[in-house]
C-alpha cells in the first residue's frame, strides 16, 4: 500500500514539477550532465540500432531525452530534460513532461529521441506548439528500428527502456519546451 502511495505522489508531482522549471537545466553541471547523458544514450541507441545514424543523419533535428522518469497508478506522469540537434550539432535543451490517466500501474526510466523530418515540424518544436498526442506510436530501439520508424505529421519517435516496469492501457499526451544555447 505504501509503494502505492508513492506512485500515486510520483505522477501527480512529475508533470507539476515540469510546470515550474525551465527546459534548460538550472546549473551548469546539471545542463553539462544532461549533454554528457544525451551524447551516452545516443551512443547506446546507435550500437542497438545500426540503422539509427542514418535516421539521424537524413532528418531536420533531432532531441534526446536521456532519462525520462515516468510513474503511474490509475494516473501517471513522465518528465525529462534533453537536447535538441541539428545536423548533429547541440543547439539548445529541451524538456517534456507527460500527462496520462487509465489502468496503468509501475514506473520506468526511458530514453526517448523524437526525429523532424521537416522544417514545420522543428518550427513547432521549438516554438512550444509541439506535442505528441495518444495518437502518437513511438518505435523501441533495437535492430532495424531507426530504418523503420515511420513519420508521422513530420515527427518520428523512438524509445529504448532503461529500467522499471511499466503496465499501462492509458490515454494521454506530451508536451514539449525548448530553449536555444
Amino acid at each position: 500500500m505504501k509503494l502505492l502511495s508513492v506512485l500515486c505522489a510520483a505522477a501527480i508531482a512529475v508533470p507539476l514539477a515540469a510546470c515550474s522549471s525551465t527546459p534548460s537545466p538550472k546549473s551548469a553541471e546539471k545542463r553539462a550532465d544532461v549533454k554528457a547523458d544525451a551524447q551516452a544514450a545516443l551512443n547506446k541507441a546507435q550500437a542497438d540500432d545500426p540503422t539509427l545514424s542514418a535516421r539521424l543523419n537524413d532528418c531536420q533535428a533531432y532531441a534526446v531525452f536521456p532519462k525520462v522518469g515516468k510513474g503511474a497508478a490509475g494516473v501517471g506522469g513522465a518528465y525529462g530534460h534533453g537536447v535538441l540537434y541539428e545536423q548533429g550539432k547541440m543547439v539548445g535543451y529541451c524538456d517534456l513532461s507527460q500527462a496520462t490517466v487509465g489502468a496503468q500501474l509501475g514506473v520506468q526510466t526511458y530514453t526517448e529521441i523524437v526525429c523532424f523530418e521537416t522544417p514545420e515540424a522543428l518550427a513547432r518544436f521549438k516554438d512550444g506548439t509541439f506535442t505528441l498526442d495518444a495518437q502518437a506510436s513511438a518505435v523501441a530501439v533495437k535492430s532495424g528500428a531507426g530504418a523503420n520508424a515511420k513519420y508521422q505529421d513530420g515527427v518520428a519517435v523512438l524509445t529504448r527502456n532503461e529500467s522499471g516496469l511499466m503496465a499501462e492501457a492509458a490515454v494521454g499526451g506530451q508536451k514539449f519546451r525548448y530553449q536555444p544555447l
